[in-house]
C-alpha cells in the first residue's frame, strides 16, 4: 500500500549512523528535486543517489511530500546558519550586519543553487513550509533592524514592511549573482552587489543622527 503525506512522521534518528543516513537522503533529495522538480522526482531515485536501500527511506521519512517539507526546512536552516556564522566572525554595526548577512546568503545560494527551484515549488507542494521560510527570514531581519534602531544606528520608525522589502531585494540579488552568475563576472561581483545593496540601506534606513 502506498504511503501518503498523512503518514506518521518517523522520530528523528537516535544514532549517529542514523543521522548520517538521514543527511545523505536530504542531500540526495536536494539534487533530485533541484534537477527534476517535485513531480518528476521519485523516492527510488533519491535513495539511489544517496546509496540507501529503498526500504530504509521510510525509516526517516513518511513520503515524498514529507522529505520535501523537511528539505525546505533544512535549506532554511542552512541560510540561517550561514548568516549566523558570518555575523559571529566580528562585531559589526547594524548596516554592516545587513551587508554581511546578504553576502552570506549569496555565498550559500552559489553553493546550493537548487534552493530557488525547491522554494518556488514549495509554494504549491508545501505552502505552509513556503510561507514559514519567508516569514522566519523576515523576522530575523526585523530583529536585527530593531537592535540597530535601539542602538541609534538605524531609523527609529522601522516596521515589518522594511524587513520584507530588504528580504525581497536579497532574493533577487541571489537570483542574479548566485543562480545566474556568469562566467565573465568578477570574482568579487557578489560582494560588490552586497555593498551596492548596502548603499541603498544607508540612504533608506540609516540613522539621520
Amino acid at each position: 500500500m502506498a504511503r501518503t503525506d498523512t503518514d506518521t512522521t518517523p522520530a528523528p534518528p537516535a544514532t549517529e549512523r542514523g543521522r548520517r543516513t538521514r543527511r545523505k537522503l536530504l542531500d540526495a533529495a536536494t539534487a533530485e528535486f533541484g534537477e527534476r522538480g517535485f513531480h518528476e522526482a521519485s523516492i527510488a531515485s533519491i535513495t539511489q543517489r544517496a546509496g540507501v536501500a529503498l526500504g530504509s527511506f521510510y525509516t526517516y521519512f513518511g513520503s515524498k511530500e514529507a522529505i520535501f517539507r523537511d528539505l525546505v526546512r533544512d535549506l532554511s536552516d542552512g541560510v540561517r546558519m550561514a548568516a549566523a556564522q558570518r555575523l559571529a566572525e566580528r562585531d559589526m554595526d547594524a548596516l554592516d550586519t545587513e551587508r554581511a548577512a546578504l553576502a552570506a546568503f549569496l555565498a550559500f545560494a552559489r553553493e546550493h543553487k537548487e534552493i530557488y527551484r525547491i522554494i518556488d515549488e514549495a509554494e504549491f507542494v508545501a505552502p505552509e513550509s513556503y510561507r514559514a521560510h519567508y516569514e522566519e527570514a523576515a523576522q530575523r531581519i526585523l530583529g536585527r533592524l530593531r537592535i540597530g534602531a535601539q542602538g541609534g544606528q538605524l531609523r527609529d520608525d522601522l516596521e515589518e514592511a522594511h524587513a520584507w522589502a530588504i528580504m525581497g531585494m536579497n532574493v533577487f540579488l541571489g537570483l542574479r549573482y548566485a543562480v545566474w552568475a556568469q562566467e565573465g563576472d568578477a570574482p568579487d561581483e557578489a560582494e560588490r552587489a552586497a555593498q551596492a545593496a548596502n548603499s541603498i540601506l544607508v540612504e533608506g534606513i540609516g540613522s539621520k543622527n
